[in-house]
């Protein structure tokens, strides 16, 4: 059973930064999501097994950076120059794949989801 654990969110003023974690056993295609109240999930970002793929949902390029430490077995979500629109719990998702450098963007595909993370950005 794989297990996802996120944590890092918070509240933070518009223009600030955080940093997500999500500590996921074993080696998949991972993806962070977000919901914000009254809306449907959304795709944020994605990487590839390998860690040499990353995709951007456009809202966040160029502000949000996606990596992996798969020797902490360990996603990160940066986060920069955060916007009151980027309120939303955030989750990590997990995908089992044999692809080392695919990256999926739809929420369907991923088997396995985190808890969620709360991130607030103030005015």
């Amino acid at each position: 059973q794989v297990q996802l654990v996120e944590s890092g969110g918070g509240l933070v003023q518009a223009g600030g930064s955080l940093r997500l974690s999500c500590a996921a056993s074993g080696r998949y295609a991972m993806g962070w999501f977000r919901q914000a109240p009254g809306k449907e999930r959304e795709f944020v970002s994605g990487i590839s097994k390998n860690g040499d793929a990353a995709v951007y949902a456009d809202s966040v390029k160029g502000r949000f950076t996606i990596s992996r430490d798969d020797a902490k077995n360990a996603l990160y979500l940066q986060m920069n120059s955060l916007k009151l629109d980027d309120t939303a719990v955030y989750y990590c998702a997990a995908r089992p794949t044999s692809s080392r450098d695919s990256v999926y963007t739809g929420g369907s595909l991923y088997d396995y989801w985190g808890q969620g993370t709360q991130v607030t950005v103030s005015s």
